[in-house]
């Protein structure tokens, strides 16, 4: 058939009345008494699957996959979406006659809808099940969500067959049956605890206090665990996440609201040596406050502090929790406070990624360490220092650095393997050294024992980014930031860096500029972005992105960096290294 029969034809059968509104989907058009009213594809999109659910409550996790299928996006341009729905249908969202609001859930089209070509011939024939037009509609927008689910049993599939273009196995994006479970699952926030007064030391254990929290409760097999945004730049973790101000938060990040049932919260104050923790537990639902209680203990009672808050609230929340998994909860990292501090404050370095901050973490993981030898995560921190020297060139010999990484990363396993961060080290080190499987491996075990370590997930992801396998990267990392809603700028640079590898130049450029947002001084990000423009053609954006880098490394080299570079992908390997030629690299 013609182009324009067919499009003729679609515009016939696709036609619906929506209240007062004439809809035709195939021209992105509304009309109603002489009034004509464009829509954009997407806000088009939303209404006619809306009108395929008209009364039903449709939940904004499934419009995000039904409407933008394939592509990570967050809740704002869900939001954004209906805000201009809602303004072409001159809907009010307070008292809504078209798209109504349900609260912690999504949202209801409440109009009614009648489909012109479809009541004659359900009449006529007399059949119950539904019109052409509506069968039609019905297919089309459930297409998406088939195909992902698809892709996702494929990719499952694939494998567990061990089969790989490169020869690596990569762990595939979690199952339908595996999201479903974990929706079924309570959910719990952790929200990064405030900080009463001005005071340096407890601005550093309040940084602990929620961020070891989250690690207990991760532990718990049954029970989702989310981060929520943080509110402060001194909240960040291993993957670099930088908080950033409310109004600068990017509309890729999904945010939690809709998924989490309890929200944990605090503040901490230290007064000369005791520490005041006051911690509520809420229903996110019903808004409702569940428990709250006030620690007041000497600073020397931290790690007992510690131990009751996990169990506590756990003892709140509806999950059974074995008595072996209430000892695990209960381990404590350290008993020595100073170490802890240090090791805080080693963390809090390292993750500014610039070499001067690098060489302070490193100090203060090796004081840790001189007073607990057996402090595990203090190893594994010292290991990133060192694999941070051999990718940031920060170091005559590279070589060296990266042993002395994978010897640490090593000793941090041996003291303590049942600490999620001992895994993510390992298989960020076994990465450094191109060593995907046994990468993926540490990685998958750290999933299995934290399946709601959205840090393991992402690493996973840039992992199937650089062996080639940039489509599974995007669904392991939609499931990373669903987890993390905080996302650190380490998240967006593998989108950006899976984009890339897809060819999706303008996505690509979109995240990298996200990535670069949250650190600026992130040379990888800056070297896919340069790659990006010249690509697309941006001259003028490559230069600049060019003297960027050199700005950032003065005897950055394109062959040096790509030898340390871990991506095994040769046709990405080839577009880099001909961009940065073009850029003056050598």
């Amino acid at each position: 058939m013609p182009d324009g029969a067919e499009q003729s034809t679609k515009r016939d059968d696709e036609r619906l009345q929506v209240g007062d509104w004439l809809v035709e989907p195939a021209l992105n058009q509304l009309s109603t008494a002489g009034k004509t009213t464009k829509l954009e594809p997407k806000a088009m999109a939303l209404l006619c699957y809306l009108a395929d659910r008209s009364g039903q409550v449709v939940t904004r996790e499934a419009l995000l996959a039904a409407i933008w299928p394939g592509v990570v996006v967050g809740d704002d341009s869900l939001t954004q979406a209906v805000i201009k729905l809602r303004k072409a249908l001159g809907d009010v969202a307070d008292a809504p006659t078209y798209i109504q609001t349900i609260p912690k859930r999504g949202y209801r089209l409440v109009a009614t809808v009648v489909r012109p070509d479809a009541a004659a011939v359900a009449s006529a024939s007399g059949d119950s099940e539904p019109s052409r037009p509506e069968r039609k509609w019905r297919v089309r927008w459930l297409a998406p969500v088939a195909v992902t689910a698809l892709l996702v049993a494929a990719a499952a599939a694939w494998w567990i067959k061990g089969e790989s273009t490169s020869g690596v196995s990569s762990t595939a994006p979690p199952s339908v049956d595996a999201e479903a479970m974990r929706a079924a699952q309570p959910t719990v926030s952790i929200r990064p605890f405030a900080v009463l007064g001005d005071d340096a030391q407890a601005v550093v254990l309040a940084r602990g206090i929620s961020a070891d929290l989250l690690t207990d409760l991760l532990k718990v097999y049954g029970l989702s665990v989310i981060t929520e945004p943080a509110s402060s730049a001194s909240a960040v973790s291993e993957s670099g996440r930088e908080a950033l101000p409310r109004h600068s938060a990017s509309s890729l990040i999904p945010q939690p609201s809709s998924l989490v049932r309890y929200v944990v919260s605090g503040s901490v104050q230290r007064v000369d040596d005791r520490l005041r923790l006051n911690v509520h537990l809420t229903d996110a639902q019903t808004g409702k406050q569940l428990w709250s209680e006030r620690f007041d203990r000497t600073l020397s009672d931290l790690f007992a502090v510690q131990e009751e808050l996990g169990r506590k609230i756990l003892q709140m929340v509806p999950v059974k929790v074995s008595e072996a998994e209430l000892r695990r909860v209960a381990q404590p990292h350290t008993r020595n406070l100073q170490a802890y501090e240090y090791f805080q404050r080693g963390q809090m370095a390292l993750l500014v990624r610039q070499q001067a901050e690098n060489e302070s973490a490193r100090e203060m993981f090796r004081r840790a360490i001189e007073l607990d030898p057996s402090f595990a995560r203090a190893y594994a921190g010292l290991a990133l220092t060192y694999a941070a020297d051999y990718r940031n060139q920060w170091t005559s010999d590279g070589a060296a650095a990266l042993e002395r990484a994978f010897e640490l990363a090593g000793t941090a396993h041996q003291i303590n393997p049942d600490i999620r961060e001992t895994y993510w080290v390992l298989g960020f080190v076994h990465l450094e050294r191109r060593q995907h499987k046994e990468a993926l491996e540490h990685l998958e075990t750290a999933i299995r024992l934290y399946p709601s370590y959205a840090d393991a997930y992402a690493l996973v992801g840039g992992i199937n980014a650089y062996i080639g396998q940039p489509a599974i990267a995007l669904s392991l990392l939609r499931t990373a930031m669903r987890l993390n809603p905080d996302a650190g700028y380490l998240y967006f640079l593998i989108l950006g860096r899976a984009y890339f590898g897809l060819g999706d130049l303008e996505q690509a450029r979109l995240n990298l500029e996200h990535a670069l947002l949250r650190n600026p001084v992130n040379v990888e990000a800056r070297v896919y972005m340069a790659a990006s423009q010249a690509l697309a053609g941006n001259k003028a954006a490559a230069a600049w992105e060019a003297e960027e880098i050199r700005a950032l490394q003065p005897r950055f080299s394109r062959s040096a960096w790509l030898a340390t570079h871990p991506l095994t992908d040769a046709k990405v390997q080839k577009k880099l290294a001909i961009a940065l030629a073009e850029l003056g690299f050598e």
